[in-house]
Formats: C-alpha cells, sequence, structure tokens
C-alpha cells in the first residue's frame, strides 16, 4: 500500500508565470518532464530536464489543489535550505512563491521508492541510513524548528476527542482500553525529548534509493526536534501496514531503538493511533479522496500492534 494520490496534477497544467519562474530558476527551458508517483499532495511532482540536460524535481500547488499544500511546500522550503550539505537529502534550488501558487525546486535524484512490502535487504538499507542520518543530525542543525512534543501536542489528544465523542464504529480492542490508550499517549508526549533533527513522517514514499543502494530522505515539511530513535520508530509502522516482518522483533534489534524507554516507544504509537483513529473518521480532505482510508488502515495497524505490546 504506497501512499500515492490519484488525481495530480501535470508539468503542463501549471500557469505559465509559474513553469517561467521555475525555469528561471533553472536558468534554461524545461522540455521534458515526467510525474513521479507516491505522496499525497494532489500539486504537481515532476522530475524535468532543460534543453541543455539539466535535471531537478518540481513540486508545485495553489489552494486551489488543497487549501493547506502551499503552506506545507514553504514549510519544506524553509527547513531543506538550512539543511547540511552532509544530511542525506536533495537540495533546494530555488523556490517560486506568489502568494497563491508554491513552486519548490530541487536537486533530482535518480532512484525509486522501496519495494512495499519490504524487501529485507531495502528495509536494512534504510534503517542503516537512518541510524546515520539520527547521528550526523545530532545536535540538530536546524535550530528554528519546533520541539516534536510542541509539533505533536494536538494530534496526541485524539483519544480525548474520541472519549468525547465516540465513533459509532470503532476497533473492539480500542474501545476496551480507552483510558489505557489515552495515558499511554500523555506519558509518551511527555517523554519525546531530544535535540536529534527528525523527520517524522518517514513511509516508503518519502524516501528513494538509488542504483548503488544509497538511500536519500525527502519531503521534509513536519520536520521537529526529537529523540534520535523517533525516524526507525516511525518508519517500523510503515512496516508493520505493509506486513512481512517482525516489527517488535526490528524494534529491540536496531540500537536507536533498543536503547530507547519502552514507555516513550508505547506513547509515541498510541499517540499516533489516537491521531489517526480520530482523522480517519473526517471527511476526505479537498483533493486528498483516499487519505482517510490510508490513515484508518495505519490505526489499525498500530492497534494490533500497541494490543501485543499491551500483553508482553
Amino acid at each position: 500500500m504506497l501512499a500515492q494520490t490519484r488525481n495530480r496534477l501535470r508539468w503542463a497544467q501549471l500557469p505559465p508565470d509559474v513553469r517561467s519562474a521555475v525555469e528561471e530558476i533553472l536558468g534554461d527551458r524545461v522540455v521534458e518532464a515526467v510525474s513521479q508517483p507516491g505522496g499525497y499532495s494532489p500539486g504537481t511532482a515532476d522530475r524535468v530536464r532543460t534543453a541543455g540536460g539539466r535535471r531537478a524535481f518540481v513540486k508545485a500547488a495553489s489552494p486551489a489543489q488543497n487549501p493547506d499544500t502551499p503552506d506545507m511546500h514553504r514549510a519544506e522550503a524553509r527547513i531543506t535550505a538550512t539543511l547540511p550539505e552532509y544530511a542525506p537529502t536533495p537540495r533546494l534550488l530555488g523556490c517560486h512563491d506568489d502568494g497563491h501558487w508554491v513552486a519548490l525546486v530541487l536537486t533530482d535524484v535518480d532512484g525509486r521508492h522501496p519495494v512495499t512490502p519490504w524487501r529485507t535487504d531495502e528495509l536494512d538499507a534504510v534503517l542503516d541510513a537512518l541510524h546515520r542520518m539520527a547521528t550526523a543530525l545530532t545536535p540538530s542543525p536546524v535550530p528554528e524548528v519546533p520541539g516534536i512534543a510542541e509539533r505533536l501536542a494536538d494530534e496526541f489528544a485524539g483519544w480525548r476527542r474520541i472519549v468525547d465523542d465516540p465513533p459509532p464504529e470503532m476497533n473492539p480492542w480500542a474501545r476496551a482500553h480507552l483510558d489505557e490508550l489515552r495515558s499511554w499517549a500523555d506519558r509518551g508526549l511527555a517523554l519525546l525529548t531530544g535535540d536529534t533533527l527528525c523527520h517524522v513522517d518517514l513511509r516508503a514514499d518519502n524516501l528513494l534509493v538509488d542504483r548503488t543502494g544509497r538511500v536519500t530522505v525527502v519531503d521534509w515539511p513536519w520536520a521537529a526536534r526529537g529523540p534520535a530513535w523517533l525516524d526507525t520508530a516511525m518508519l517500523l509502522l510503515d512496516v508493520r501496514l505493509q506486513g512481512g516482518h517482525d516489527t517488535e522483533a526490528l524494534l529491540r534489534r536496531r540500537p536507536l531503538t533498543a536503547a530507547a524507554d519502552p514507555d516513550a516507544v508505547t506513547g509515541l504509537y498510541a499517540g499516533l493511533a489516537g491521531f489517526l483513529t480520530d482523522r480517519a473518521r473526517l471527511p476526505p480532505p479537498p483533493g486528498i479522496p483516499t487519505l482517510r482510508e490510508f490513515q484508518h488502515a495505519q490505526a489499525e495497524a498500530l492497534l494490533t500492534w500497541l494490543a501485543e505490546r499491551a500483553d508482553t
């Protein structure tokens, strides 16, 4: 289940002045644009080539596609512009922002998303890369990003909203353990401390693997300061959702998560499960019709995992 939008714009559908602004950043005329799969943004996501052979990645959106996406692009531009050269991320070449359309121009990565369900060799390579990234990005080289507890405070209140207004259909185990889930989420939020720059939204569609096996982490609008193990734990949710691996064994085997406070890990997953359960019952956001289905699937994967952790 690779996260993806079904109604993505193409390069040719961008307004002429936006295309011209991108070409000005690149210093040449775009002669080829190939739309890329993955992710949930309804805006463009194109690998482009100029007349002179220069390559780049361009993503653009306006409020007409989704009212929140332009601000996400602005946040990503601010964060990506300050990421150090040694981070395994694309470089920001430029940003066009006319107050309506926001277009990011980034270095092109000649890679693909990891295969899902996850292959063991690619999963190991990605987890190793996340370990190196966490080491390199501690302390955070981007001090102006918020702490993860601040970033997730509203999301982790999901179980409180559900207690006050429970949905008619709800995971039976969650319904029977609402007090524990709410308590775990509250405690987990308090334990999410650290000074590592974390991506916070890691899934297969936010990763690229090139022919040499090098891993690049893309799409950074949600970055925050948090514990070094956070991104590994977040990725394992995606692994759990895709199936085929013992995620609890992976938590114990990977050095970063093995050293983490188990209550903090349980709290992270409980808080995320509450957020996803709460959001999955809402109408789909404009331009992203499949998001609620995906959030429901993530919530169910987390709740089965939490039930197992509660029994151990």
